[in-house]
């Protein structure tokens, strides 16, 4: 089952010539996930072949413009495409007003339901969730309300082992139940354990997007042993008074939540337009942290 996340955005408050501002799509079993949309992120979906079509989820962590100024452009994008498929905006409360105002000054009736769900930065809340995937709100440190997400795949039914349910005559009829995890009991009364019949299900997958934060222990316990943890770095370590004043985080702050979670991978990003060499960030992170990576515009990492 597919689990990727292409970064299309991985600049701070301001975009440079070949970073854009906040934005990722994520792919989990061919549904599509957009979180953040900053300035320019349409046509950064344009560039890696994204139909806007298929993303029917949209994830704002907070109301600094460089995380949500291209949402406008990109709902009236999906009506003029002649979208009519029920498209749903998880966010800070405020950001309702907002669409409808600009929808509104801009003489724009919708063709398709437009359906706003109300983050609280304060709490932690399961927002959204299909059968696969749940996705999680993550308080975080910032200026003003911010929360990051957490993408966890729900655990997997268990596999039939063919062989086996041929050599011990299990019906078809009862394989949904098996899948479960229950035992199969013959018509003489024999139990057979699941284990023999099934094999066990991959292990579930996670991702969490952690937006814009001061370093915040806190969130430490809710992201234990993650897959991927995207951790904004605006800053080297050398500004760390310049980070903890604007609430932003450094390279080793970054790293050592990643230490301090036990995650397996760790990606960074949003980082300050004052840096045009971004080695330089990625080498700092990695003396507390090895597994970390940077994130360029157009990269995908597979979960």
């Amino acid at each position: 089952m597919k689990f990727s996340v292409t970064i299309l955005g991985c600049s701070s408050a301001t975009p440079t010539s070949d970073r854009n501002a906040s934005s990722q799509l994520i792919n989990h079993n061919e549904k599509l996930f957009l979180v953040d949309c900053g300035e320019g992120t349409q046509v950064q979906l344009r560039r890696n072949h994204f139909r806007f079509i298929r993303i029917d989820h949209i994830f704002i962590s907070h109301l600094h413009g460089d995380h949500f100024f291209g949402l406008v452009g990109l709902i009236s994008t999906m009506h003029l495409l002649g979208r009519k498929n029920r498209l749903h905006i998880y966010a800070p409360p405020e950001l309702e007003d907002v669409i409808l105002l600009q929808l509104r000054i801009s003489a724009t009736t919708l063709d398709y339901p437009l359906h706003f769900h109300p983050t609280q930065a304060e709490i932690s809340a399961t927002i959204m969730e299909n059968n696969y995937l749940e996705v999680i709100t993550l308080p975080l440190n910032h200026r003003i309300p911010t929360t990051g997400f957490i993408f966890r795949e729900k655990p997997g039914l268990r596999s039939i082992n063919s062989k086996a349910v041929k050599e011990y005559n299990v019906p078809y009829t009862v394989f949904e139940v098996l899948k479960t995890g229950s035992d199969y009991t013959t018509p003489d009364g024999k139990v057979i354990s699941n284990e023999k019949l099934t094999t066990t299900p991959a292990p579930s997958r996670s991702y969490v997007y952690c937006s814009d934060t001061a370093y915040y222990e806190a969130v430490i316990p809710a992201i234990e042993g993650v897959d991927v943890l995207y951790h904004e770095t605006t800053f080297m370590a050398d500004k760390a008074t310049i980070a903890a004043e604007k609430f932003h985080s450094t390279t080793v702050e970054a790293a050592t939540i990643a230490l301090k979670a036990g995650v397996k991978k760790l990606l960074i990003g949003h980082y300050s337009a004052r840096y045009d060499d971004l080695q330089p960030l990625c080498e700092e992170t990695k003396t507390v942290f090895p597994e970390s990576y940077l994130t360029l515009d157009g990269m995908v990492f597979d979960i």
